[in-house]
């Protein structure tokens, strides 16, 4: 991958919905060789698809958490447990496994404070393994998706 290749990321990152002409131009390669290197980029797996953006707010989601979860116990059977529980509730919009303590860092989105207090006290404090969870709210959002191209 070289400087053309993370120049077609980055734009592909700002408007995903940008032609490949558009992305061409921007880059300032021939139409052909950007779709080239963009379907090259798609067969290495460095572009693994496109996605939509939700607005939470608009969406009724408005109180966003951050939920940091420690684990009672590591072995694989709980931890595997533990991310299909997860996957299956809808208000954890990211999950992610960290090295250290905590275990978990979750995203969660609810409609209120009173939701977030049932999705918390009926989901995430019932998930296997769990000894303890953590939350802290979002108070603003400075980076959405930041390209690290």
């Amino acid at each position: 991958m070289d400087a053309l290749d993370r120049e077609i990321l980055s734009a592909l990152q700002e408007d995903g919905r940008a032609t490949m002409t558009d992305v061409a131009s921007k880059v300032g390669l021939s139409l052909s060789a950007c779709h080239r290197r963009f379907r090259d980029l798609e067969a290495a797996g460095v572009i693994r698809g496109f996605s939509v953006e939700l607005d939470l707010d608009l969406l009724g989601l408005p109180f966003e958490a951050l939920v940091f979860v420690t684990m009672r116990a590591g072995d694989a059977g709980i931890v595997s447990a533990f991310e299909e529980a997860v996957a299956r509730i809808p208000n954890v919009v990211q999950a992610h496994r960290l090295f250290g303590e905590p275990d978990y860092q979750l995203f969660v989105a609810a409609r209120s404070k009173q939701h977030y207090q049932e999705l918390y006290d009926e989901r995430l404090s019932q998930l296997p393994g769990v000894r303890r969870l953590n939350s802290t709210l979002v108070m603003k959002t400075v980076v959405e998706h930041h390209a690290p191209v």
